[in-house]
């Protein structure tokens, strides 16, 4: 396995964004000010050389990382991966609502009513798991349905035998599962949770073998 470097980045802005709905599996088109964000971030990167690239399947996602690939000249005919196994966590039946409504939901009925509150008693995984707790269709994933999902996806990065020791490997993804990437593979403490990735922002975590490492989180 090689040891390379991972750069992961949120989305451009969309619609639902502004209007502080919930949208993992479902979509909203990226405002202007997300277009405009997403070449800004791959102006950011277009030194790069990146030897592969990851996206979700949604349109907000493939959208980001065409723009940042107009930006790149190395990515050339290098066509990324784009796969369901990158996706937002599935919010069920609370698809589309306003964030902190659903998280109340979710949150209240265990003392912690935001997600700041969920974070700080308890972690990601539970607030996944008090998600589908409260979906009446019991539809959202919880934290294993998202992680056997997610783990697929970073086998298909970790696995690729086009990738060598040095290299730089892209992904586009969303702003929870930034969230619970970073919390998985950081230090617990080491990054402030409960400040949520910005649009276009880029972490980034290093990568040996199977072992995953945040190097830098929401820059």
């Amino acid at each position: 396995m090689a040891k390379f470097t991972l750069y992961v980045v949120r989305h451009g802005q969309t619609y639902f964004n502004i209007f502080n709905k919930l949208q993992g599996w479902s979509n909203s088109p990226l405002t202007q000010a997300g277009l405009d964000g997403a070449r800004k971030t791959g102006k950011r990167l277009a030194d790069i050389d990146f030897k592969a690239s990851y996206c979700s399947d949604t349109s907000r996602a493939q959208k980001t990382i065409s723009i940042i690939f107009d930006q790149n000249k190395t990515f050339n005919s290098r066509t990324p991966i784009v796969s369901p196994f990158f996706r937002e966590q599935f919010y069920g039946y609370f698809e589309g609502l306003n964030m902190d409504e659903a998280l109340y939901e979710a949150g209240a009925p265990h003392g912690v009513p935001t997600f700041k509150d969920i974070i700080k008693k308890y972690d990601m995984n539970k607030a996944k798991d008090f998600m589908k707790a409260a979906d009446p269709f019991h539809m959202a994933e919880n934290a294993e349905e998202y992680w056997k999902r997610l783990d697929q996806g970073l086998d298909l990065i970790t696995n690729n035998p086009n990738i060598e020791d040095g290299d730089n490997v892209l992904l586009v993804s969303h702003g929870n599962t930034l969230l619970s990437l970073v919390e998985r593979f950081s230090a617990p403490g080491e990054f402030d949770l409960s400040k949520r990735p910005a649009n276009g922002s880029i972490t980034k975590m290093s990568v040996d073998d199977k072992q995953i490492k945040v190097i830098e989180y929401n820059k």
